[in-house]
């Protein structure tokens, strides 16, 4: 797995998140799995499946924070930086579209509910790092060749 790139903000949100799933949530699953158990019979109780469920998504997501912050490295987000990089804010207008869009460069898990986030390893990614404002960068996506002019830096 390669190294994820967050911010100190994400990185204590996701230890917050882990220790409550690892506290709390397995409780809480572990209870309701016992109610559910002493219902009776196993192979036609919904509400045992449907707790089961849920346990193997929590630890799941349970294993999938641990191996983010096992290569996580800490990024200072620099606001006014002159070139795009993870931690970045960019305004990015497509070819033919009149209408710029507003992107995060960085991790999923550094999602906002104001922004899309564009990973740095993407191919869009990729081809705006280290880009500065006023640059038109192009990129290959699955429709083809895609041409996008760096608008702003910054929020």
């Amino acid at each position: 797995m390669t190294e994820t790139k967050l911010s100190r903000q994400t990185y204590h949100r996701l230890e917050e998140e882990l220790q409550d799933l690892t506290t709390r949530g397995r409780i809480e699953i572990a209870a309701a799995i016992a109610t559910a158990r002493a219902l009776g019979d196993l192979k036609e109780n919904g509400d045992y499946h449907a707790a089961r469920d849920s346990q193997g998504k929590m630890e799941a997501r349970i294993r999938q924070i641990q191996a983010l912050l096992a290569k996580a490295e800490i990024v200072e987000n620099e606001e006014q930086s002159e070139t795009i990089a993870t931690g970045s804010i960019v305004h990015l207008r497509y070819e033919g579209d009149p209408h710029a869009e507003r992107y995060l460069v960085g991790s999923i898990e550094e999602k906002r509910q104001d922004l899309a986030v564009v990973s740095p390893q993407s191919p869009l990614g990729l081809a705006i790092l280290g880009k500065r404002e006023g640059q038109t960068v192009e990129y290959d996506s699955p429709g083809g060749t895609l041409r996008v002019e760096i608008i702003k830096i910054g929020s």
